[in-house]
């Protein structure tokens, strides 16, 4: 498991497509800090299925500098 406290932003080389899988959110307050997490599944065909492939957490800063990066994309 990782905790995101800061994006860099970083322009790709080039963008290769991805697979789609399962994700879900939670919201998580471990020791007085809030954070978000977002877990990813493996596709179906995995070993495990249903097994957590990636879990990040969010702090509150990483958050909101995620939706400003975010809605200057889009």
């Amino acid at each position: 498991m990782a905790i995101v406290r800061e994006f860099i932003k970083k322009e790709l080389e080039r963008s290769n497509a991805h697979s789609e899988v399962e994700a879900t959110i939670s919201f998580v307050d471990t020791d007085g800090e809030k954070f978000i997490q977002i877990d990813t599944y493996g596709s179906k065909n995995r070993a495990i299925p249903g097994k957590v492939s990636q879990s990040l957490r969010l702090s509150e800063a990483a958050y909101e500098q995620l939706k400003k990066l975010a809605e200057q994309h889009f």
